[in-house]
């Protein structure tokens, strides 16, 4: 079995998907899109930057909604 290494992107991302989970679990919601603090959340922002840096490995470039 080979094995898959991860880049420091994907380390970062691993990390804020927990952290993202770990909010889900203590506000009760199986979702973000449920939770009453979508619009004003750092947790949910910072998993959003993490998702795009990880597809972009660090290249940079303009990431809006």
């Amino acid at each position: 079995m080979s094995e898959i290494s991860l880049d420091e992107w994907e380390i970062a991302l691993k990390a804020k998907i927990k952290e993202l989970q770990a909010c889900q679990i203590e506000k009760q919601v199986k979702s973000c899109l449920l939770c009453p603090n979508l619009h004003n959340c750092e947790i949910r922002d910072s998993y959003v930057h993490a998702v795009y840096s990880s597809m972009n490995k660090g290249a940079g470039g303009g990431f809006e909604f």
